[in-house]
């Protein structure tokens, strides 16, 4: 029997962090030095105690917590998302205009699912969130690569002279994952402005809004006349509210296209989990405080890589982002940076990802990058990583 495959999906590459953790495989890590696991942008730790106790009565209590759902979410979780919007960009959203789905990368394919068809094109700067170009191969969809150089901040101009008749978005990731940049305001206004002029559509995911340093909203696009024409905004939960296993994002975008999505959203998984969004509604109803603690202690951990950097830049390594829950950095060596990757976990037991998974095959760019992903060490393991770090 001959075994047959779509093509898209064998075209597709492994996910990364899947392939990376096959590195570690059959390794001893010495108790003196046990690994340190910087490849998963990921918080391992379980829920705050009093949300898992919030969680604990809504299985036990709530029986709708254990049946279908509304396709596009909780209409209570949707209007949260909503007002608290309104306040942190100061716009106009409407509950219509939100949908709650099984994590931000359901999102992303779900926007997909309505705005492409096999053949079109999508722009992403590079280097890439990886799952992003993942699902765009999947769907024979052409993703575009737009170089953004050292300060990884990609430009209006060079994008204008990427789109074709077949372009339908610009996907941008701020803060940045893999880059850990924060996109300033202006920027996000001109690729707005830019879209908008073009008739297609902006796509912004800010899974790390919550790790912003920025106090003041990190943009006005909601509040541009006609923003639901162009903007689609993504968002994840599992990052602000420690539900990674839940699976729970949003998407923020026009109530016609949510209709689309909609019939996407309905035939992969029905609805949303339901004990997952109960737990981001009470998170965001009960949690600020908690939250900013959070977000004050990742603050602190991007603080620890800049103080720490200086001992790996007298050896010729680079920092090119920091931020969030990233920091991205070329190194010195005359080794691509996928060899370098598996070495760091023999010689020094470190795992993180090389840039050659965020960037386009025989991107030389890649070669010298890697990314470290801090969510998982405080600032006395950041100065464990970079001690090691520097004896390579």
């Amino acid at each position: 029997m001959i075994m047959q495959f779509n093509p898209n999906i064998m075209a597709t590459f492994p996910p990364p962090v899947m392939e990376a953790r096959r590195w570690i495989e059959g390794v001893e890590f010495p108790a003196d030095r046990p690994l340190i696991n910087v490849s998963q942008a990921a918080p391992v730790d379980p829920p705050p105690t009093a949300l898992r106790e919030a969680m604990a009565q809504f299985v036990l209590e709530d029986d709708e917590t254990h049946l279908y759902g509304p396709v596009l979410g909780l209409p209570d979780l949707r209007a949260e998302v909503a007002s608290q919007w309104n306040v942190a960009y100061g716009g106009d959203i409407v509950e219509a205009e939100v949908a709650i789905t099984s994590g931000c990368n359901q999102a992303f394919a779900a926007i997909i699912s309505t705005l492409c068809a096999a053949g079109d094109e999508v722009i992403l700067p590079t280097p890439w969130y990886f799952n992003h170009k993942m699902w765009l191969d999947m769907g024979a969809i052409t993703a575009t690569p737009l170089e953004t150089g050292d300060g990884l901040l990609p430009d209006v101009k060079a994008a204008a002279a990427l789109i074709t008749s077949k372009t339908r978005a610009i996907a941008l990731v701020s803060p940045n994952n893999p880059g850990g940049v924060e996109y300033p305001s202006e920027l996000l206004g001109a690729f707005f402005d830019l879209c908008q002029t073009r008739g297609i559509a902006l796509i912004v995911d800010e899974t790390y809004r919550d790790f912003d340093s920025r106090t003041d909203a990190p943009h006005d696009l909601f509040t541009r006349p006609d923003w639901e024409q162009t903007l689609i905004q993504l968002y994840s939960f599992s990052k602000a509210y420690r539900l990674t296993g839940h699976r729970v994002g949003a998407m923020v975008t026009s109530m016609a296209r949510m209709a689309e999505a909609e019939k996407f959203l309905d035939t992969v998984a029905i609805c949303p989990n339901q004990l997952g969004q109960r737990a981001a509604l009470w998170g965001m109803q009960n949690l600020e405080e908690w939250l900013g603690e959070q977000r004050s202690e990742i603050l602190a951990r991007r603080a620890a890589i800049d103080a720490h950097f200086p001992k790996l830049a007298a050896k010729g390594w680079k920092i090119q982002g920091n931020g969030a829950y990233f920091a991205y950095v070329t190194h010195p060596f005359d080794e691509r940076s996928d060899l370098l990757a598996q070495r760091m976990v023999h010689d020094i037991g470190v795992l993180c990802l090389p840039g050659t998974m965020f960037v386009p095959e025989g991107d030389p760019s890649g070669d010298k990058s890697l990314r470290i992903a801090f969510a998982n060490i405080d600032a006395q393991g950041i100065a464990q990583l970079f001690e090691r770090m520097e004896t390579l």
